[in-house]
């Protein structure tokens, strides 16, 4: 983890003083950069875009859970498992696999 410390001191003030009647903000930054929103997406047996679900999701919850969903009312609740995968995006614009399909 990275301080950054940024303090600025009136020409006409002493740093001693300054600090003794002025609070000073202290923020962090990770090493690995700014914080990157995830995007998921659904994908068939094949581990391409779903051809109904293709939508882009803002968690792994809500992605499954209409996976789940669709899965249940057009293949039955009586098969198993679900032959929908979950990808989700990279910070290099691609995408990573999180679960496959039929798993």
């Amino acid at each position: 983890m990275v301080f950054l410390v940024s303090v600025s001191f009136p020409a006409s003030s002493s740093a001693a003083g300054f600090l003794r009647t002025q609070s000073v903000t202290v923020s962090t930054m990770s090493k690995t950069g700014p914080t990157i929103n995830r995007l998921y997406r659904l994908v068939d047996q094949q581990g391409e875009p779903h051809p109904v679900l293709d939508d882009l999701y803002e968690s792994l919850d809500s992605a499954w859970s209409e996976a789940q969903s669709w899965w249940h009312d057009h293949v039955g609740a009586d098969q198993s498992p679900v032959g929908i995968g979950v990808e989700v995006s990279t910070a290099s614009g691609g995408w990573r696999t999180l679960r496959h399909p039929g798993v």
